[in-house]
């Protein structure tokens, strides 16, 4: 995440009807319950990130190394699961960077359903938890969606983002890049930047705009179906602002409808909600943030497992249901 100081299942099935095509009452079929995602497969690929940074110099930030190796392995993973993938390269500040976009092959390309982390990491350090955990938690939501062999009504695209750090730019390169047709194509766009914040927070971007910063239209629903899923497991959540300070800013310019979840960064986490969710207060969400202690040793498995369930939540609800899966 850039630097800078910062009901339940039956109402996310009336959401998804507002996301889906329309034509007519059969057009959103019920949705599948979103599968249990492996909190065991998250933490080995992080320790995959963690083995690419300390081979190469101690980070995975944009320009070195450690970046590049990073996309090959999510690549890789994703090639062998049946993705369509493509690098798009771009270049800022003298390097090359990436950024690794992943199409689900099916449904309906008019009405892409996208879901993105940046990859990057700060030059101080591995970047596990900023964000390979996001990171993480998109591949293994996409894997899991291939395990399945889940066809949903919606397209489902997934993204990892280059030079995040820097401001944004891959994600910003990419969304400049599209045509106005293919941009339009994209309906949803949903953000996973640190989710497994050692002294976590539950945050859900304020896409209905209570907190005085909503989202583009569709937004709050996007901002619903995350919540309902915190709902069903009794965890309370709080707004944070679409402050541009993550990937969502490009796609949200554009009038995207966007949502997403964060556990905190260098910000403290204050009494009351160290009383709705424990942990310390006065101390930092992530006292590692752009750190170079920020490794595998930096992330609450309870936190980075709830958030990862939520991902899938997201991805099943608001995907929808094209036909039966087969096994």
């Amino acid at each position: 995440m850039r630097s800078r100081t910062t009901a339940a299942l039956g109402a996310a099935a009336l959401v998804v009807s507002a996301l889906l095509p329309t034509g007519g009452a059969s057009a959103a079929p019920a949705t599948l319950a979103a599968p249990d995602i492996s909190l065991t497969n998250v933490k080995a690929h992080l320790s995959q990130l963690q083995s690419i940074a300390s081979g190469n110099g101690g980070n995975r930030a944009h320009g070195r190394p450690g970046f590049r190796a990073s996309i090959d392995y999510v690549k890789g993973r994703l090639d062998a699961a049946g993705y369509q993938t493509s690098v798009q390269s771009f270049t800022y500040n003298g390097a090359t960077g990436y950024n690794l976009i992943a199409d689900w092959p099916g449904g309906d390309t008019g009405n892409v359903l996208m879901t993105g982390a940046h990859l990057d990491s700060v030059r101080a350090g591995p970047g596990i938890n900023d964000n390979g955990s996001g990171s993480a938690a998109n591949l293994e939501v996409a894997l899991t969606v291939a395990r399945q062999n889940y066809r949903p009504q919606r397209h489902l695209r997934f993204g990892w983002w280059g030079a995040e750090e820097l401001g944004l730019v891959g994600s910003t390169n990419y969304v400049n890049s599209l045509s106005s047709t293919d941009r339009s194509k994209i309906k949803s766009y949903l953000n996973f930047d640190m989710v497994g914040s050692p002294n976590p927070g539950y945050f859900a971007y304020d896409g209905d705009g209570s907190s005085g910063s909503g989202g583009p239209a569709g937004s709050a629903e996007i901002e619903q179906v995350l919540r309902t899923y915190f709902q069903t497991i009794n965890v309370p959540v709080q707004d944070t602002a679409f402050d541009g300070r993550s990937d969502y800013g490009p796609f949200i310019r554009r009038g995207i409808a966007a949502g997403g979840l964060f556990t905190g960064a260098e910000g403290r986490k204050t009494t009351q909600q160290a009383q709705l969710w424990g942990g310390q207060a006065g101390v930092a969400f992530d006292r590692c943030y752009h750190s170079s202690c920020d490794t595998t040793s930096n992330i609450n498995d309870t936190a980075l497992d709830r958030n990862a369930d939520a991902i899938a939540h997201a991805v099943w609800t608001l995907g929808g249901n094209a036909g039966a899966q087969e096994p």
